[in-house]
């Protein structure tokens, strides 16, 4: 694979032409430890944007049923509940009743009698249209984020990201796809005046941040194309893509180059470069970015950042 800024293939686009005239192909652990002061929230001069809420789809790229726990030779309720809950995180999309009581073995009565307990709870919910086909639920979906957010790994990552910001000089943050937004897992500001306020929890549209480019870009074709269909594409500046036709093209490229850039899309003035974390099952499961101001680092500038991006996600995907 061969790394390179993801541009719209229509070059006769506003948006094409501006980010093709800017862009040239690149290639211990303490429980007492004091917060760094680089932590610590400053406002910015930037406006960031209020942002719509779109649809919701859940989604995982993993194949349907496997790395989960065997629901046969779960002897409790509580452990047959939880295996059926990993199988509905495995898949890659809805999964019906019938698949499920055929991949473990089991009466649809009984499993429906659990889908039924778990969608009471918001664990579980029925896809739209299809009435005995299942999806994780918001607050299945809310709890994975809480403990991605807040495990014993989130001070090596935050290790991780302090080192990028000390050799690179600019803010770096580290996002992961939630519903059409990018969450911030955790976030690293340079020591500079001038600086946006996104703390570790907020959420940006996925289609005009780089980071959401490029998660959204290595999703399943499938699965993307229902993204993309379901954005809303507001533009916040003349550089942002609304036409889920060249999104869809920036997509191509950015999948089939590895890297994504946010050309002044979100906020005019900021830039941006971000590179996937894989893990051991070749998996996208998060995005580790770097963003400036055009001022300090103009986006040629910032492409020079991609090999040290590269390497830090290298050491960020063994902590998944």
């Amino acid at each position: 694979m061969s790394f390179e800024a993801g541009l719209p293939l229509s070059a006769d686009s506003p948006e094409a032409s501006a980010n093709q005239d800017a862009i040239t192909e690149t290639a211990p652990r303490s429980e007492n430890r004091k917060p760094h002061p680089d932590e610590t929230a400053v406002k910015t001069e930037h406006f960031v944007p209020e942002t719509p809420r779109h649809k919701r789809f859940e989604y995982n790229n993993a194949d349907p049923f496997s790395g989960t726990a065997d629901m046969k030779k779960a002897d409790t309720p509580t452990l047959r509940a939880f295996a059926l809950l990993e199988h509905l995180v495995a898949a890659d999309g809805p999964v019906s009743l019938a698949d499920i009581a055929h991949e473990v073995d089991a009466p649809k009565a009984s499993l429906h009698r659990m889908l039924a307990s778990l969608e009471a709870g918001g664990l579980v919910i029925r896809e739209p249209g299809q009435k005995n086909a299942y999806v994780i639920g918001p607050r299945l979906a809310q709890l994975g984020l809480g403990v991605m957010m807040h495990s014993g790994a989130r001070r090596l990552r935050h290790a991780i990201l302090s080192r990028l910001v000390s050799d690179l000089g600019e803010t770096c943050n580290l996002t992961m796809l939630h519903e059409t937004e990018v969450l911030y897992l955790d976030r690293m500001e340079a020591p500079w005046p001038l600086r946006l306020d996104l703390k570790p929890g907020s959420h940006v549209p996925a289609y005009c941040s780089a980071s959401g480019k490029l998660l959204l870009a290595l999703l399943p074709p499938q699965q993307r194309s229902i993204l993309v269909r379901a954005l809303q594409l507001q533009r916040f500046t003349p550089n942002t893509i609304t036409d889920p036709e060249l999104l869809e093209a920036e997509l191509d490229r950015i999948a089939h180059k590895g890297i994504a850039v946010d050309n002044e899309e979100f906020v005019v003035g900021i830039v941006c470069v971000a590179a996937p974390v894989i893990d051991d099952q070749n998996q996208c499961v998060a995005a580790i970015a770097v963003h400036a101001p055009v001022s300090r680092a103009p986006l040629s500038r910032a492409l020079e950042f991609v090999p040290r991006l590269q390497d830090a996600a290298k050491e960020l995907a063994k902590t998944f």
